[in-house]
C-alpha cells in the first residue's frame, strides 16, 4: 500500500470543488474527482495527470448513498486506501420561503445534507476498515456564512448549511475515538457558477441588471475583493493536513470578513 495520501472530493469537476482538487493534488494528494457530469469530472482529472499529478474521476449523483459507496471503492481500487473525504458537491436556491415547494425542500436537502450525511457514513465505514493505527483520517463539509447567519431569499439553502453544521458536530462526537476528525469550511463570496446564478436569480425577483447583486452583497467583505475558489481551498489545505489534527467538529467562516460571529 502507498504512504500517499489519497482523497475523494464531491462536486470537484469546476468551481470551488475544482480548486480544492487542484491544491491537495500539489500537497501531495492522490485525487479521486467524483461529479454528476462525467464529461467535467474526466476533464478535470486528465488537467491534473497533465501537470504529474495523480488523479482519477468517477461520476456519480451525491444524493444516493450508494454513489459514495462508488466514489470510496474508485479511491481503494485506484489508490489502495482513503484518507480524507470532501463533501463538497451542493446547490443553491433563490426563493421566497412563501414560494418553496415541498419539492424544493425535498432536493436541496437530499443533495446538500442526505448527501453530506451519505460522504461520512461512506467514508467512516472505509476508515474503520483500514488499519492505520493512529493516524488522523479527515471528513471536510461545504457549509456557508449562511449555515450562520441566514440569508433572506436564500431560506432553504440556509435550513441546508445550519443542518451541515449540526452534522459536522455530532460526527465529529461519535467517530473521534477513531481516530477521525469531521470539520467544515463555511465560505463566503465565491466568483464561481453559483454565484452567478444567484446574481441572475436575485435580478428576476428584485429587477435590475446583471452583476448588480454581486456587486451589492460584495461590498459586505471587509477584504474588499470577491472570494476565489483557490481562497477556500487554501483552508481546506489546512484541514486535509495533519496540521489540524487536534481540530473536530468545528465549522469556520472563511469569508474575507463578512460576518464576525
Amino acid at each position: 500500500m502507498s504512504d500517499q495520501r489519497v482523497v475523494v472530493i464531491t462536486g470537484s469537476g469546476r468551481g470551488i470543488g475544482k480548486g480544492i482538487a487542484e491544491r491537495l493534488a500539489k500537497d501531495g494528494y492522490a485525487v479521486v474527482i467524483a461529479d454528476l457530469d462525467p464529461k467535467t469530472a474526466g476533464e478535470t482529472a486528465q488537467e491534473l495527470v497533465g501537470k504529474g499529478f495523480n488523479a482519477v474521476s468517477v461520476a456519480g449523483d451525491v444524493s444516493k448513498k450508494e454513489d459514495h459507496e462508488k466514489f470510496v471503492n474508485k479511491a481503494v481500487e485506484e489508490f489502495g486506501r482513503l484518507d480524507t473525504y470532501i463533501n463538497n458537491a451542493g446547490i443553491a436556491q433563490i426563493k421566497l420561503l412563501q414560494d418553496v415547494t415541498p419539492e424544493d425542500m425535498e432536493r436541496i436537502f437530499k443533495i446538500n445534507v442526505f448527501g453530506d450525511l451519505y460522504g461520512i457514513q461512506a467514508a467512516t465505514e472505509q476508515f474503520r476498515r483500514q488499519d492505520d493505527g493512529e493516524r488522523i483520517r479527515k471528513i471536510i463539509n461545504a457549509s456557508s456564512i449562511a449555515g450562520h447567519i441566514a440569508f433572506d431569499l436564500l431560506g432553504a439553502y440556509s435550513a441546508t448549511k445550519f443542518a451541515v453544521r449540526g452534522l459536522t458536530q455530532a460526527a465529529a462526537k461519535e467517530v473521534g475515538r477513531d481516530h477521525i476528525t469531521v470539520n467544515a469550511y463555511c465560505p463566503g463570496i465565491v466568483g464561481t457558477d453559483m454565484w452567478d446564478l444567484i446574481d441572475a436569480k436575485m435580478v428576476e425577483l428584485k429587477g435590475g441588471e446583471t452583476g448588480q447583486y454581486l456587486k451589492q452583497y460584495a461590498q459586505s467583505i471587509t477584504l474588499g475583493r470577491v472570494e476565489t475558489a483557490e481562497d477556500v481551498a487554501n483552508y481546506v489545505s489546512y484541514l486535509a493536513s495533519p496540521d489540524s489534527d487536534y481540530m473536530t467538529g468545528q465549522s469556520v467562516q472563511i469569508d474575507g470578513g463578512i460576518q464576525f460571529i
